[in-house]
């Protein structure tokens, strides 16, 4: 399951939290963004969120913000013994960024998550979205297998495969026996598919190098022949 990740917005819309309260929480370093999105908004962790939450409470019992911070320092939030984890987003990358990364837009990596291609692990009720680094090597395996050959619908189906893997790994025994072995038996068959294709490029690469290799000579020829003209 997608973690749940917040813009400024939606902090604002689902706690009613004034945004010049949250500017001077941020500033008594109460709270802070994990992040800016794409469009310069910044981004907030399920566990800050609840943060503000806590903040605003304590707001409302009438503690001003210098008693607030007192009172976190002495005893801290209930979401405090998390704070470890609550700079794990910094190590995600907008779907802008991971575009660059991978060397496409953003439109296409919205397109292979429409297709149900890949799936971000992090991510608001708005649409705004986060992804590990582990995407960057997803997406230029799935570059890969387009240059293969392969359509999206094909490439769904790998991806399908590999969630597949993963299930069964996580928990083999939430699966009978005689439907793990079907299922393994349709791993390899997709294997076997991905194999034959891969061994069909690599002959197809050795036959251009050879052509390009011998064509290059030829060229080379040419200009020296050339340059002994008159």
């Amino acid at each position: 399951m997608a973690q749940k990740i917040y813009l400024l917005s939606e902090i604002v819309n689902k706690t009613g939290i004034n945004v010049n309260f949250l500017s001077e929480w941020e500033k008594a370093k109460l709270i802070s963004p994990s992040g800016i999105s794409d469009e310069q908004e910044p981004y907030y962790s399920d566990i800050s969120f609840n943060r503000c939450l806590h903040i605003k409470n304590l707001s409302e019992l009438g503690y001003s913000l210098d008693d607030i911070k007192k009172i976190i320092k002495k005893v801290g939030l209930p979401s405090t013994r998390d704070s470890k984890k609550d700079n794990q987003s910094d190590k995600y990358l907008t779907v802008g960024a991971l575009g660059e990364k991978i060397g496409v837009s953003p439109r296409t990596i919205k397109h292979w998550e429409e297709k149900g291609i890949i799936d971000s692990e992090m991510r608001t009720e708005g649409g705004f979205r986060l992804y590990t680094d582990d995407f960057v090597l997803i997406g230029n395996l799935i570059k890969d297998l387009q240059l293969f050959g392969y359509s999206l619908d094909e490439i769904k189906s790998v991806a399908d495969s590999y969630k597949e893997l993963l299930r069964l790994q996580n928990n083999i025994e939430a699966v009978s026996k005689e439907e793990t072995d079907k299922k393994i038996q349709t791993l390899f068959k997709a294997m076997d598919g991905l194999y034959e294709k891969m061994k069909l490029l690599k002959e197809g690469i050795s036959r251009w190098e050879e052509l390009l290799k011998k064509k290059k000579k030829e060229i080379n020829e040419l200009k020296i022949k050339n340059g002994k003209r008159n």
